[in-house]
């Protein structure tokens, strides 16, 4: 880890983000870094002290206003917090990211009393949320999906399952998008969104179930068994539920696991670096080896490109832009990126890599969970092809900026 922001990121970086990231520096090494080796050891545990590490600094507030008892920092710093944690543990910045998710669902798209209810417990780390979109069979598909809610006098009654959702197990209120609207409906007026409380009846969690990385990390099952809720928590609209996850997934979701891709990088091309550079060979080491050294340098290559591709994309997004183009394509190209060179990590490391629990073997497992969560390869590359051919679809970057712009893009100081 560096106390000190790459050259690259100059045009991004205030004064405030250098102090932020070396604050984030200080505390990931004295206070994560000690928990990584236990994680990893228990993969069928939820971590619970990490999220209240995180909780008490005051993180999972970093993009929420100043009134709210936010950071009100922007998203180059929440870029920043993600980042550097994920060099250390991506489990760890995994938790941070996926709370961070239902945290812009809620100041977009919540009502006055809704903001001054959740916001502040969020920003105090007293409550944490999840946001439950994904179906064990729609998948991502949002058109799909077969969780159901209907109106029952005041209240509103939802049943359906959800899986895949982040940070499940420690949250308090979750942000489902279910059915409201009868079949035959399309998607954009067909789904509504909801704050259901994680204590209310007929809401039962599946026993946690460990990943092939991200150990620690919860991303369980919600079962919603007849589940009554007030009026008073329907976030937006009826109808617009479809937007509000859209907005969420663009807006925060690609850009935060934009930075946990990219801190996996980070850790990837160091770990090779270090291990190729004390690795006795032919009178010399590893990396004395033009061949070797070849393949490093394409680590390096990529993970300089993956880093400004992040920081420009969240930049623009701070200023106000329209730029859902440049944050869908920042994390389309930052996880093949950093897969690429997992792959050429593994195979420098040689028997090393398979052999035990060697850090790249953790990093290369990790790296694999940033590839479907807010869109597949696939999906994001459709989405790009509409900006090549000029028919993109709602800019949410630009539209929120509009309607509700987000706090000064320059942090103050923790």
């Amino acid at each position: 880890m560096s106390a000190t922001p790459p050259i690259a990121l100059t045009p991004y970086l205030t004064p405030a983000h250098h102090a932020l990231w070396a604050m984030a520096e200080r505390f990931i090494a004295e206070r994560i870094a000690p928990d990584v080796e236990h994680m990893e050891a228990s993969p069928n545990q939820v971590e619970r002290r990490i999220p209240q590490l995180l909780a008490q600094q005051g993180w999972f507030g970093v993009t929420i206003p100043v009134r709210y008892g936010g950071m009100g920092a922007g998203h180059v710093a929440k870029t920043v917090l993600i980042h550097r944690t994920a060099v250390v543990s991506a489990a760890a910045a995994a938790i941070l990211q996926a709370s961070l998710i239902p945290v812009g669902a809620i100041q977009n798209w919540g009502t006055a009393d809704q903001k001054e209810e959740w916001l502040p417990q969020v920003a105090d780390g007293s409550l944490l949320p999840s946001i439950a979109v994904t179906e064990p069979f729609a998948g991502g598909h949002i058109g799909g999906i077969e969780t159901v809610a209907e109106r029952r006098g005041k209240d509103w009654v939802i049943s359906g399952i959800k899986a895949h959702i982040g940070n499940s197990h420690i949250s308090r209120v979750h942000v489902v998008v279910a059915r409201t609207a009868e079949a035959g409906v399309s998607a954009s007026g067909a789904l509504t969104a909801f704050l259901v409380e994680h204590d209310r009846k007929g809401v039962t969690l599946a026993p946690h179930s460990a990943g092939l990385g991200l150990h620690g990390f919860t991303a369980g099952c919600l079962r919603l068994d007849k589940v009554r809720i007030p009026a008073a928590n329907v976030l937006g609209e009826v109808g617009q539920g479809l937007y509000v996850a859209q907005s969420s997934s663009i807006v925060y979701g690609r850009p935060n696991l934009t930075a946990v891709s990219l801190g996996i990088h980070e850790a990837l091309v160091a770990t090779t670096a270090d291990f190729l550079g004390a690795r006795p060979r032919y009178a010399g080491y590893l990396s004395d080896h033009p061949v070797v050294r070849d393949r490093l340098g394409a680590m390096q290559a990529r993970y300089q490109t993956a880093l400004t591709t992040a920081y420009s994309a969240v930049h623009l997004l701070d200023n106000r832009a329209s730029c859902d183009s440049e944050l869908i394509g920042a994390k389309h190209t930052g996880h093949q990126l950093a897969v690429a060179s997992a792959q050429d990590a593994m195979e420098l490391h040689g028997a090393y890599a398979v052999n035990g629990s060697s850090l790249v073997q953790r990093v290369f497992r990790d790296c694999q969970h940033t590839y479907s969560p807010a869109g597949t390869g696939e999906f994001q590359r459709i989405h790009l092809a509409n900006t090549a051919l000029g028919t993109p679809s709602i800019q949410w970057s630009e539209r929120l900026a509009a309607e509700a712009a987000w706090t000064q893009p320059d942090p103050a100081p923790a």
